[in-house]
C-alpha cells in the first residue's frame, strides 16, 4: 500500500543518514518565539542528513524509529515501541548530526546534504513515520530553533543507516 508521501527521486551516491532518539515526557520545538511543534509522551528523533542518502536510508530509519523498543512494559522491560504505546514524535532536522571532529577544533560538516537534497527526504522520513500511524510534529527546516525536551529516562538512542542490513 502506498502512503500519502508517495516516492521522491534521490541522487544515490551514499547511506548514512543518522538519527538520535530521545525518550520524552513531553518536548517542543519554537522559532522565532512562536511553537511550531509539540508532542506528549513519545520521542524527539534529530534527523541528519549526508551526502547522497536515499530513500532507502530515510525508510529504514523511519521503520527503525517506529518499531524499536525502547519504553517499558509491566515488567519494567524495554518491551514496547512507539507505536505500541500510542506514542508521538517530534521530528528536528540537524544537519550537525554528520559533523566530523576527529581533526582540529572546528567540526567539519562536509559530509552533510546540501539544503536542496536533504530537506526532501527530511520530509520523506517524517512521510514514512506518519504513515506507519504516529502523529509526527517537526521543526522548520533551515531555522533556528529552541528545542525543549523533557527526557523520560533519560533514554537516548543513535541511529545510522549505514547499520542496516542488506
Amino acid at each position: 500500500m502506498v502512503g500519502w508521501c508517495g516516492r521522491v527521486n534521490i541522487l544515490a551516491i551514499g547511506n548514512t543518514v543518522k538519527a538520535l532518539l530521545q525518550r520524552v515526557v513531553k518536548a517542543s520545538v519554537m522559532v522565532d518565539g512562536v511553537v511550531v511543534g509539540e508532542i506528549g509522551h513519545g520521542l524527539v528523533v534529530f534527523v541528519g542528513v549526508a551526502l547522497g542518502d536515499t530513500e532507502r536510508d530515510a525508510r529504514y530509519l523511519a521503520d527503525k524509529v517506529c518499531n524499536l523498543r525502547i519504553f517499558a512494559d509491566e515488567a519494567g522491560r524495554f518491551n514496547r515501541s512507539v507505536l505500541d504505546i500510542g506514542g508521538e514524535l517530534l521530528v528536528v532536522s540537524q544537519f550537525t548530526l554528520l559533523a566530523d571532529a576527529k581533526k582540529g577544533r572546528r567540526p567539519s560538516l562536509t559530509e552533510a546534504a546540501p539544503p536542496e537534497q536533504a530537506e526532501p527526504l527530511f520530509n520523506l522520513f517524517v512521510c514514512f513515520v506518519r504513515d506507519a500511524g504516529l502523529k509526527a510534529e517537526t521543526g522548520r527546516f533551515q531555522q533556528h530553533m529552541l528545542v525543549e525536551i523533557h527526557n523520560d529516562g533519560p533514554v537516548t538512542i543513535a541511529l545510522d543507516s549505514r547499520d542496516k542490513i542488506s
